[in-house]
């Protein structure tokens, strides 16, 4: 799809990854009119003619009015509620995630958008003991089996596969299942880890890990505006590495605890940070996701940042 001319609404725009796309976009198609909403306030935000800003709360009537002022050719759906931005309030995730994104997806049915592209998580695998070593698109989703708090974002992906199968002859969707987002516009759980200095890690485990530059993330997401097929894609690059040299990269050694107490350690440093309960687990075992379906629809080469590269870069920052 040619994107000059067309029009895109990005949801979730006061987020790092949301303006970083909307930067990339804009100054790839000059003639690309990009409108962002989000609920919160964004002092940071870009200085494009060619992108508008608005800020609203997320109901119904607020996107129904959006979708009626402005005929949109692509929605990207980049508002998801992460664990970091709001750790306890499982009750307005559920409704954001779930009924927010049942709502978008109605109204872009109704007003006959032409793409939908939604960001989802390799969070939705979960992080078990007989993971297999490369997890494909069509395993089954395992995160909320331990961790209730997972619930939403296992139920948000599902909802929006089933829809996309669902409507595919009607409009293209995409839905992306990226690893470990990293850089210096993106506040998330796994970042907190890394550069939290006494952050704990279970004695004897030394899981791998994948990561993902925002820039790279960003470039995907604009290659979904235009390119890949109809489908699920998982989002990583082909390397790995294992969390105790990622946080020596970032420039913070891991500290051992015996598992017995790698909970109780947990609670003591959600005095400090957010740490949630799911992630005990991922600092144990690991899920690593097959990328071999998005390679399909890139060229060779296409990630700027190597994983050490990304590393050294969030130390920086």
């Amino acid at each position: 799809m040619e994107l000059n001319g067309k029009t895109i609404l990005i949801i979730g725009m006061a987020g790092g990854l949301a303006r970083l796309t909307a930067e990339l976009l804009a100054k790839k198609y000059p003639d690309l009119n990009i409108i962002g909403v989000d609920s919160r306030h964004s002092n940071k935000f870009v200085n494009k003619k060619n992108i508008q800003f608005i800020k609203m709360r997320y109901t119904r009537g607020n996107f129904e009015k959006v979708f009626r002022d402005h005929t949109f050719d692509i929605v990207l759906h980049l508002g998801r509620i992460g664990h970091a931005q709001n750790i306890g309030a499982i009750d307005a995730r559920l409704d954001l995630n779930l009924m927010g994104t049942q709502r978008i997806l109605d109204l872009c049915l109704k007003f006959s958008v032409k793409r939908v592209v939604v960001i989802s998580t390799f969070h939705v695998y979960g992080a078990l003991t007989d993971n297999p070593t490369y997890i494909k698109e069509d395993a089954p989703l395992r995160a909320s089996i331990k961790y209730p708090e997972l619930r939403d974002v296992v139920e948000m992906d599902q909802l929006c596969t089933s829809w996309m199968w669902k409507n595919q002859r009607v409009l293209d969707t995409v839905i992306l299942r990226p690893c470990n987002i990293i850089g210096p516009q993106i506040k998330n759980t796994i970042s907190e880890y890394l550069d939290t200095a006494y952050a704990p890690l279970g004695m004897d485990y030394n899981p791998m890990f994948q990561f993902i530059h925002e820039f790279d993330m960003a470039s995907v997401i604009m290659k979904a505006c235009s390119d890949l097929p109809t489908g699920l894609y998982n989002v990583a690059s082909d390397e790995t590495i294992s969390i105790k040299e990622a946080r020596k990269i970032v420039g913070h050694p891991s500290i051992p605890v015996p598992l017995f107490v790698l909970e109780q350690t947990a609670k003591i440093l959600k005095r400090v940070w957010k740490f949630p309960d799911y992630l005990i687990e991922y600092i144990m075992f690991s899920c690593i996701i097959d990328n071999s379906e998005l390679k399909k629809h890139l060229p060779e080469d296409f990630f700027r940042f190597k994983t050490h590269e990304a590393l050294e870069l969030l130390r920086l920052s």
